[in-house]
């Protein structure tokens, strides 16, 4: 299989799994700790106002609904974990996924957090990290967790694609 052929299969596996442990966190958030992760349909309506020129809100609940939002929202989120599972391939390449390590999963992982603290939350008018909330500090430690959840669903999924790819 050709090299970009290889790196976009197992972008779009480890990234879907990734993802799902991402997932499973913010269910174990809501349903343990009361606490109720990112609506991804905010995601969806944030970037369905981009073909009308708008990208900051001042506050994206109050924005217009579009339409499909919940479903686009999903679908947004798992392309952004496969893009983002791109990064320690592209980065350390194809032996991290024959070998895979916690360190690029975890370099990764976390520092993507820099994507809803400096480009979404200001977009959704909640400030630089969330500064706007009501708890910042809460918003913060919600953020960074969701990501080191998405790392260290990246080292796992990576692990499992290793064990069932390179038999």
């Amino acid at each position: 299989m050709h090299e970009v052929n290889q790196i976009l299969l197992h972008s779009v596996v480890i990234g879907i799994g990734a993802t799902l442990v991402m997932d499973a966190w913010g269910w174990i958030q809501k349903r343990v700790f009361h606490a109720p992760p990112l609506d991804y349909a905010l995601v969806a309506r944030w970037l369905g106002h981009f073909s009308q020129g708008r990208f900051r809100h001042d506050s994206i609940m109050a924005a217009t609904p579009v339409a499909g939002e919940r479903a686009w929202g999903w679908i947004v989120h798992y392309a952004i974990g496969i893009v983002f599972a791109a990064l320690p391939i592209a980065l350390w390449g194809l032996e991290w996924v024959r070998n895979p390590t916690l360190g690029p999963a975890l370099i990764v992982g976390v520092g993507t957090v820099v994507v809803p603290f400096f480009i979404m939350q200001p977009a959704f008018g909640i400030g630089i990290a969330g500064t706007r909330t009501p708890k910042p500090g809460i918003t913060q430690i919600k953020s960074l967790a969701a990501h080191t959840s998405f790392a260290i669903g990246l080292f796992l999924a990576a692990n499992a694609w290793a064990q069932l790819a390179w038999l």
